[in-house]
């Protein structure tokens, strides 16, 4: 069955508490236009009018603008990317531990977006989701269902995003809708089958928010769309969200003018392994070309974002930093025909322009770090397509951002984009993405690289997750995006992709880990650290186990929003420790307790009672 989806022309005007100009950012404060509480997920009809192995088309609105003419004609690389990683990793990577074919839509592209949490993959794709056991089974009331099924009166329009907020155990899931709107879900509870608060909001009325994508943040969950200028950026009041307060609002900010090709959806950066302090500024990322502006660089822009939901007209969003990068070329063609395909002269999006999602951040001993990857043209001739990469670090004394590495992986001929990348507990890098070109259809991949290796390399072999077949005709969007999520065991990577069966749309879903640096072989389990917490009255006793270093670490006592309560220093001894921390005066209540330094951390929740 072939499936056209329009978009709906309905208007609703969203409710402004108030509008108030800020000399950086004029701050709205925007309630939300509807507010339910849904059925359990479990009470909902299947959606079994859907065929999951066909394709379809979808008509999407999108703010796509022709891109500008390439401006500065001394633009670099002048010649092939100085950056490119043109050998594969020798070191050998794990094969897949899950591996099932998700849901694949009913449109052109997918954009599949999914996470993990201790028992469940929760996926969203285009008009669907469903949630399966970490092995890719079906559960009593998980779905498919339609996108729709979640908010009363809304159709399926799409741009999906998924994520487990690990620190309050619930989900979260959205989707746009009409002509203006954000359409929130997030659990009642830690069982994804069961009920959401749903909320409604628009940012800006009778303007479509496109290609919206969502982090966690300590203080919001933080958003950015491709709105056309202004561009917007926000945060969502995460508190009063999990709360389920029908008094829930957004905060809509306008981001500085940066140069952009007229794509522009800034990253705002994703909390993994333990949330920053409350209130700590948000950053967001986005990358420029030096061919879309007179005299440009190719550099990173950092903005911060400071939300203020006491005072909301005091929020505020900057350009913190610009990073200059090695240069690189993301001068596409204006049609977005960039990928090649086998037996056929039609290419596929590449999808240029913005940061793919996420921007994972995670917190280290005296510095926080940000990892994230773009398409960019590897030769200039040939057009071919490579992923550069890029991890950021912060120091926490100063607060200044540098890059701490960068690389294009492109180890042979073929076109590699549509990449999405994490760091795990160890600071280990893995990296998913969509591989294509003359010879092979369009497939998953993933590769990887431990925090000890050179600088710049994915030392790890690259491994097929799935290995297309055949060839896209007709149109060429694919993707548009895709999502790697970190377990919460800290060290499996989950990711969601894109690939074609006989030119037909599918969507994977697979996990995989790095194995650690001290590992001899790749069936060695030097992975599987563990912290063992426990109370003791006045005390929690920490055991950890299997740590992979016995340098000294810091053992640090956390609120549940971040805030450091208490931190001493604990030497391991035969990759073992043993240590109390006390918690007299202490309120009940839930706490995160860390250990780690430069080259690992281990994160875990504990319950005082």
């Amino acid at each position: 069955m072939i499936r056209l989806l329009l978009i709906s022309s309905s208007l609703i005007l969203c409710n402004y508490l108030f509008a108030q100009k800020n000399n950086s950012a004029n701050a709205i404060q925007i309630k939300c236009t509807g507010f339910a509480i849904s059925k359990p997920l479990s009470e909902l009809t299947n959606n079994t009018d859907y065929d999951d192995v066909e394709t379809a088309d979808k008509k999407e609105v999108e703010i796509r603008r022709q891109k500008p003419a390439n401006v500065n004609k001394n633009a670099l690389p002048t010649g092939k990317d100085l950056a490119a990683q043109t050998t594969h990793g020798q070191k050998s990577m794990s094969a897949p531990i899950a591996n099932w074919q998700g849901l694949s839509g009913s449109g052109y592209p997918p954009d599949p977006s999914g996470a993990a949490s201790a028992n469940y993959y929760f996926q969203a794709v285009n008009t669907q989701y469903k949630v399966y056991t970490k092995t890719g089974g079906n559960i009593t009331g998980g779905g498919p269902f339609n996108l729709s099924a979640l908010w009363a009166g809304s159709t399926d329009d799409g741009d999906p995003i998924v994520l487990y907020d690990k620190y309050a155990d619930r989900w979260f899931m959205s989707q746009f809708n009409g002509n203006d709107k954000l359409l929130i879900a997030v659990s009642t509870s830690s069982n994804p089958v069961g009920a959401y608060y749903t909320y409604t909001f628009v940012p800006i009325a009778g303007t479509f928010p496109d290609y919206p994508k969502y982090s966690i943040w300590s203080d919001g969950y933080y958003f950015s769309s491709n709105t056309g200028a202004p561009f917007k950026i926000g945060a969502l009041d995460r508190t009063k969200i999990l709360a389920g307060n029908p008094a829930a609002t957004m905060i809509s900010l306008d981001v500085p003018t940066t140069p952009n090709n007229g794509f522009f959806c800034p990253l705002t950066a994703d909390a993994d392994g333990q949330l920053p302090p409350y209130g700590t500024p948000c950053p967001a990322f986005t990358q420029e070309d030096d061919t879309w502006s007179t005299g440009g660089v190719d550099q990173l822009h950092i903005f911060k974002i400071a939300i203020d939901w006491v005072t909301p007209a005091n929020s505020s969003v900057i350009l913190d930093q610009t990073l200059p990068t090695t240069p690189f070329n993301e001068s596409f063609t204006s049609t977005w025909d960039d990928i090649a395909q086998p037996g056929t002269t039609q290419k596929l999006d590449a999808i240029d322009g913005v940061l793919m999602y996420r921007a994972q951040y995670r917190r280290w001993t005296g510095y926080n770090s940000v990892v994230l990857c773009h398409a960019v043209i590897v030769d200039p001739t040939t057009k071919q397509t490579g992923l550069r990469w890029y991890e950021l670090r912060q120091n926490t004394t100063t607060g200044v951002w540098s890059i701490y590495q960068q690389s294009t992986y492109s180890p042979d001929l073929h076109y590699r984009w549509m990449g999405s990348i994490a760091m795990d507990d160890n600071g280990s890098i893995g990296l998913g993405y969509a591989v294509s070109s003359s010879t092979v259809s369009p497939s998953l991949r993933y590769t990887g690289r431990n925090s000890s290796d050179p600088l710049g390399q994915m030392t790890y072999s690259e491994t097929i997750a799935i290995a297309g077949s055949g060839a896209q005709s007709g149109i060429n969007r694919f993707g548009d995006y895709s999502q790697t999520s970190l377990d919460p065991d800290g060290i499996t990577f989950w990711h969601t992709g894109e690939y074609l069966i006989g030119g037909g749309i599918r969507t994977r879903i697979f996990s995989f880990q790095i194995p650690t640096a001290l590992a001899t072989s790749i069936n060695e389990d030097l992975t599987k650290t563990d912290l063992i917490l426990f109370q003791n009255e006045n005390h929690i006793n920490v055991k950890g186990i299997r740590l992979p270093n016995n340098e000294e670490m810091q053992l640090t006592l956390f609120s549940i929003d971040g805030k450091e309560i208490s931190s001493q220093k604990i030497q391991p001894t035969n990759n073992y420790l043993d240590a109390d921390i006390s918690i007299t005066n202490l309120s009940k209540g839930t706490y995160l307790v860390r250990i780690g330094n430069e080259q690992f951390q281990k994160v875990k929740k504990i319950i005082i009672n």
